[in-house]
């Protein structure tokens, strides 16, 4: 480690191999945590690359639990974000049920990773106060996903290597690479990703990595308003992650014909309210919360192959939750998770 820290403090990147050696000595508990801090501070300060995330990343995996699902099924897609961002109401996890019941396991599934937010309203939170049960064993997860079409699965539970970096973490204060390896570390594999960032600067890189990573379809995004997420307030920027390129976008939603709404409009005053926002949307209740998840869900549709266009996933979507196969997927997924 002392090496890979004196290469640092010159103000050099570090390789691929570098970065996987130095996540090997993290995750394997062999840093103290003076070094860890030193690590994070030095990677931050020098600029996050694309080989330093590629390089972290396949050793986070390497350390994950994983989840065995079934490979002769539907294509599967995660929509899990780094956060970081303005806080709004739980906008992926919503658009990952809706984007689940769009199909059948046959056509589509969504391996929602996520973990618990320093607001108390991640999307670890939102799902256990609507009945999902956050300690289902990797079996069951892969019952959920292989049979509803959607599971979730707690971080926490999936990289419990991550500990020896948490005290050093909490210690500095400030995003570190960590904040964005999790959505580059899906426990179920999945080669399709809705993947926003807090910081624009991440866009491109994030989804560098993804590719060397072996994505096979994705969409890294930041928006101009300040979300992690596809926005209906403003335009987002976008890398596209397909045919084994990297080509950017600056997306309007405005053709689309949803109503422009204030960032105000999009905002959970605590974890009940999200909660009965969550539910009111997948009751088919309209508004500007319903908009940004059927454009978040078309978006994830597009990724998955189920929808050529966002146009043609915008409609898919407001179709599932109008039928009540949106609710109907969130109810199985509660009932499921919780079955031994």
């Amino acid at each position: 480690m002392k090496s890979i820290l004196a290469h640092l403090v010159a103000g050099n990147d570090l390789s691929e191999d570098q970065s996987r050696a130095a996540f090997e000595i993290v995750l394997k508990g062999d840093a103290d945590d003076s070094q860890i801090a030193a690590l994070l501070a030095l990677i931050q300060r020098n600029g996050i690359r694309t080989p330093t995330l590629t390089g972290a990343a396949r050793m986070m995996r390497e350390h994950a639990t994983m989840v065995s699902a079934r490979n002769d099924l539907g294509p599967i897609v995660d929509t899990c974000g780094t956060g970081g961002a303005q806080k709004t109401f739980n906008i992926s996890t919503c658009a990952a049920v809706v984007a689940a019941s769009c199909g059948d396991p046959q056509t589509i599934r969504v391996a929602k990773h996520g973990n618990r937010s320093r607001t108390g309203r991640g999307s670890a939170e939102i799902l256990e106060k609507l009945g999902v049960n956050l300690d289902a064993s990797a079996e069951t997860q892969a019952r959920c996903l292989d049979e509803v079409g959607i599971c979730f699965s707690f971080a926490i539970r999936h990289h419990p290597a991550a500990k020896h970096a948490a005290g050093p973490r909490a210690a500095l204060g400030f995003p570190t690479i960590f904040n964005l390896l999790g959505p580059l570390t899906n426990p179920v594999g999945a080669k399709r990703q809705m993947l926003g960032v807090f910081d624009k600067q991440y866009v491109e890189p994030m989804a560098e990595a993804l590719l060397a990573l072996g994505a096979e379809r994705a969409m890294v995004l930041h928006s101009n308003d300040g979300l992690d997420e596809l926005t209906t307030t403003d335009i987002t920027y976008i890398a596209h992650v397909e045919n084994g390129a990297v080509r950017t976008e600056v997306f309007n939603p405005a053709p689309l014909g949803l109503p422009k709404p204030s960032i105000e409009d999009l905002r959970a005053r605590d974890l009940e309210d999200a909660a009965a926002l969550f539910t009111s949307i997948l009751s088919g209740e309209p508004g500007a919360p319903r908009d940004i998840v059927v454009l978040n869900a078309a978006a994830t549709l597009v990724v998955a192959g189920v929808a050529a266009t966002i146009a043609e996933g915008v409609v898919t979507a407001q179709n599932a939750i109008d039928s009540g196969e949106s609710m109907r997927t969130l109810a199985a997924l509660c009932e499921q998770s919780h079955q031994a």
